[in-house]
């Protein structure tokens, strides 16, 4: 019999409505029932493409015993952490500061009004030393419950105010350093300045992994939003014309290579997929041969984008190469018919067994034996696939089977990569005919509450679409949406000082009432996609240099601010922060493309696209086109297709010559 997750909108939470648990969706009916009852609640946190989610609903939620004790002692909740982000932050928060890590499968025992009192992650069903079985939790807790209760409430008390000093901490070192801002080039102050930016290159190339590529052991996740902070470095160090030949100081070489080693690394390795393209979500080794098979939207987008960026700057064809595969895996695999993109393949696969069984296993279609290579290719093209491809006897994965990766650069040859791409071609075609992963075609920006990340994403991808296109409709919507951030998501200084404005990751007034006591929630730092500050942030200041906006400046550089202490400490995880410095650092820089629509102007368009100056912002069209505050006032010049470049309230001469805007913008010489 179904329970209440049948009902619900998250795919994730409707592969446990089958399940034996009485489940119940997050909301208040939970909360009223487990006050009524008197007993915990138990949040379960996941998402569709989590294997060890999918293990421990197998082990455990699918068995009868384990469920009925679930059902006797809890109010039982899943929650899925793509659809409510606040709550899965939150517990996060509260699950590291318990146990000194976190991840999911997560679980939270909660009081009934929501404060956590224990935490863990994955609980198997057998005790595996030092962790206890999934029942001997339930069993522990229960009893705790019922003869400590005193205790887990002062534990409860404890998080509680751990988690309302974070949320408070934010909010104080935001006021405080508003008023010792050191200068940033543009005119405007704030702590990310260049020399800060310099020293967390430093304090990258100290952890930095130069055999494998990457940073710190393993697991290993891919540093997307580092490496696009490393390039915009890279990028800004060469436009600036500041960068030494060479030596400690030279911080853009330095930036350069570190991301080139990592980004070729991942393109030749098991975690990248050889054969359809794309990303699986973390490597299980340092030399990111093993990875978990999930293969997650988020991740493939922030790739394919830094790939893209890493090919602009250098022209290395491995960039463009994997921008163009991960895209044409997103929209083959993730597109849905709506139009949307689906949030992740399931690293597990339905196979069926000897016993006419249907199981999920892990990495199934990605990983090949010789004997199965020559069974597809012929045996000669096998035996060369096998080499090529780190396709062993003893296997580098389960059951004597190994992941796809490069041993060497196909591609500098032309006829061993017509070679290599005939077999990729057949392996493709055989997995396609076999059975495939499971599809989570949640669309995230639909059903659930927005939160701020939501907000500066979209407004960001809209301002995309804006130079891409010219369309002064995306301009304008991403301004709407902006001023809903500024209005719903901001609170500004006294007196509407913008520039002492205080981000929350969700609206005023659309707080959850059972989150109300651990304070408005503001988690500035990311775990695989940018924070919402940091994304909001980038936002703004690319509007404000697209419309002159000083508002909306200001408000950029403030959600900046406070995080230049904890930059300090751990640029690791604030990587989209320093890439929107770095943004700022350049100016921006303001591109107006103005004339006729003719080749003339579709060639500097194409210039100031393809630009590598880190505030480079665009916009395209015909001279003081409506609703396109950039292009007010900039003439064509005699007639024909004109570039403006402007930087830090400073311009350019207007240049008909895309050779002349290619050097100013960043980009590689037009051909």
């Amino acid at each position: 019999m179904a329970n209440r997750l049948a009902r619900a909108m998250s795919p994730y939470l409707q592969q446990h409505a089958d399940n034996p648990v009485d489940w119940h969706e997050w909301g208040p009916e939970a909360f009223a029932e487990a006050r009524r009852r008197d007993v915990p609640l138990l949040l379960s946190v996941g998402y569709a493409a989590c294997h060890w989610c999918h293990v421990m609903a197998h082990e455990s939620f699918e068995d009868p015993a384990v469920a009925a004790l679930m059902n006797e002692h809890f109010v039982n909740v899943k929650v899925d952490r793509e659809e409510r982000p606040d709550i899965d932050s939150l517990y996060l928060t509260a699950t590291q500061a318990m146990t000194g890590r976190g991840g999911w499968p997560m679980t939270v025992f909660l009081a009934p009004d929501g404060r956590p009192f224990h935490a863990g992650t994955y609980y198997p069903p057998r005790p595996l030393p030092p962790t206890p079985s999934f029942p001997q939790l339930l069993t522990a807790v229960t009893g705790a419950w019922r003869e400590r209760r005193g205790e887990l409430e002062r534990v409860a008390d404890a998080v509680t105010q751990v988690l309302r000093r974070a949320s408070a901490t934010t909010t104080t070192t935001t006021a405080s350093t508003a008023s010792t801002a050191a200068d940033i080039p543009g005119g405007t102050a704030g702590p990310l300045d260049p020399a800060l930016l310099r020293s967390a290159v430093l304090a990258l190339a100290r952890v930095e992994d130069r055999r494998n590529g990457g940073f710190g052991g393993a697991p290993k996740f891919p540093p997307s939003l580092v490496c696009a902070f490393l390039l915009r470095h890279a990028a800004r160090r060469r436009l600036d014309r500041d960068a030494t030949t060479g030596g400690p100081d030279d911080t853009g070489t330095l930036a350069l290579d570190m991301a080139g080693r990592v980004l070729r690394a991942m393109a030749r390795s098991g975690m990248y997929d050889q054969v359809a393209g794309g990303f699986a979500r973390y490597a299980v080794d340092e030399a990111w041969t093993v990875p978990h098979f999930e293969k997650m939207l988020s991740d493939n987008a922030l790739l394919a984008r830094v790939y893209l960026d890493w090919w602009r700057l250098t022209g290395e064809p491995d960039g463009a190469r994997v921008a163009l595969e991960t895209c044409d895996w997103m929209l083959a695999a993730l597109r849905t018919p709506e139009g949307g993109l689906a949030s992740s393949l399931d690293a597990d696969t339905p196979v069926e067994g000897p016993d006419g069984r249907v199981t999920g296993v892990e990495g199934a279609g990605y990983v090949w034996t010789p004997s199965q290579l020559a069974d597809v290719l012929g045996p000669e093209e096998g035996a060369w696939a096998a080499e090529l491809l780190g396709v062993t006897e003893t296997g580098s994965f389960a059951r004597g089977t190994s992941t796809l990766r490069l041993t060497r650069d196909v591609w500098a040859d032309a006829g061993q990569a017509a070679r290599w791409l005939a077999a990729r071609a057949r392996l493709a075609e055989v997995r396609a005919a076999g059975p495939q992963p499971g599809r989570d075609d949640k669309v995230v920006a639909g059903e659930a509450p927005a939160v701020l990340d939501d907000h500066g994403d979209l407004a960001e991808g809209l301002l995309a679409l804006h130079a891409v296109t010219g369309e002064a409709r995306w301009l304008r919507i991403a301004g709407e949406l902006l001023d809903t951030v500024l209005a719903e998501f901001c609170d500004p200084g006294a007196d509407g000082d913008w520039t002492r404005a205080v981000f929350h990751d969700t609206a005023a007034g659309a707080e959850d009432p059972a989150l109300a006591a651990f304070g408005r929630p503001h988690d500035p730092a990311y775990s695989a996609t940018p924070s919402g500050t940091s994304a909001t942030a980038g936002a703004l200041l690319g509007y404000a240099a697209l419309t002159g906006s000083a508002r909306h400046r200001e408000a950029a550089v403030a959600g900046l601010r406070p995080l230049s202490g904890m930059v300090h400490r751990a640029p690791q995880a604030f990587g989209w922060a320093m890439a929107v410095a770095e943004a700022l650092a350049d100016g921006p820089r303001e591109i107006a493309v103005v004339g006729p629509d003719d080749d003339a102007r579709a060639r500097l368009r194409r210039v100031a696209l393809s630009g590598t100056a880190p505030g480079r912002v665009v916009s395209v069209g015909e001279p003081d086109r409506p609703g396109v505050p950039l292009l007010a006032s900039r003439a064509a010049v005699e007639g024909r297709a004109t570039g403006y470049v402007c930087r830090g309230f400073v311009c350019d001469l207007p240049t008909t010559d895309a050779a002349a805007l290619a050097e100013s913008v960043g980009a590689r010489r037009p051909r």
